[in-house]
């Protein structure tokens, strides 16, 4: 696994890769950061296509990732990750909606819970999911962060007309 940060307004946030693809995207001051192991390794060069992508998100000149993934998780898991990928930029839906999307209407604390364990947040925007009345709820990264995420990419959907 090779990893490399990527320095953001909201602090630093961890990007690692596998010879598959992204493993990891996880911002460092959040509630629940995955550590560096110690067999991974620094790697800005191995890292640059990803922290560019990741740059330009920041930027506002990003609104769709183009990166190979390989987030690793139960059928179901990967099943919630793939609705969580057709949540259109700057928009949200609830935890119902994902349940409802992946054809199981009932699953919807699994969906949560799924959601949580997403190790490839903003790539894989979980953050764009929030509570049936429109309340914000659970992130990793902390709800200060989800808030800043979902506000930034309106502000940015705005200005391209979305």
């Amino acid at each position: 696994m090779y990893y490399a940060f990527c320095q953001t307004s909201l602090g630093p946030l961890l990007v690692a890769i596998d010879r598959d693809g992204l493993r990891h995207v996880e911002f460092c001051d959040g509630e629940r950061p995955q550590p560096v192991l110690p067999e991974w390794r620094h790697d800005e060069a191995a890292l640059r296509p990803y922290l560019t992508q990741f740059d330009d998100y920041f930027a506002g000149r990003l609104t769709h990732f183009d990166l190979p993934l390989a987030a690793r998780g139960t059928a179901f898991q990967m099943a919630v990750w793939a609705a969580l990928r057709e949540i259109p930029f700057g928009h949200t839906v609830s935890y119902r909606d994902i349940a409802n999307a992946i054809g199981n209407p009932g699953a919807v604390r699994a969906v949560g819970a799924a959601n949580g364990r997403n190790p490839l947040g903003i790539v894989v925007p979980c953050h764009r999911v929030i509570g049936s009345g429109g309340s914000l709820t659970g992130y990793a990264g902390g709800l200060p962060i989800k808030a800043w995420l979902l506000a930034h990419e309106q502000s940015v959907a705005k200005m391209n007309g979305g």
